[in-house]
Order: C-alpha cells, then sequence, then structure tokens
C-alpha cells in the first residue's frame, strides 16, 4: 500500500505496476495531469506532464496512498 515514484523527463512514458491484491489508481491531486487505474497484478502507463515540476497524486480508492511525481526539465 505504497507509492514510488522516480524523476522523470517532461512527457517521459512513466509505467505503473501493481503488486497488491487490490485495483489502484494514480491520479494526480489537480484532477487533470495524469489519471491511471492499474488492476491488481496489472500493469499502466501515462504520460508525465509536459511542464517540470512536483505533481502530488493519491490513489482515489485507498485514499492514504500518496505519492508526488517529479517532472524535471
Amino acid at each position: 500500500f505504497t507509492f514510488t515514484a522516480p524523476t522523470v523527463a517532461p512527457g517521459a512514458k512513466v509505467s505503473v505496476k501493481n503488486a497488491d491484491g487490490a485495483m489502484r489508481t494514480v491520479t494526480a491531486d489537480d484532477g487533470k495531469s495524469f489519471s491511471v487505474a492499474v488492476d491488481s497484478g496489472g500493469t499502466a502507463s501515462f504520460a508525465a506532464p509536459a511542464t517540470a515540476g512536483s505533481y502530488a497524486f493519491y490513489c482515489n480508492i485507498h485514499s492514504s496512498m500518496k505519492g508526488k511525481l517529479v517532472v524535471a526539465g
């Protein structure tokens, strides 16, 4: 029930692997930068925002799961 997030380049493909036994989402706090659902044991990907910065995110199924994606230009 934790997230780890690397630092990525603007627009990079971000792959998410769900090693837990429940579905997860990776949803940007701002509600528009990125959002992807990841099935239990599955993978999904999304494009990182094009603007450098720090993007807080959470799982909208398990709201205590939070993380931060850093986009470095």
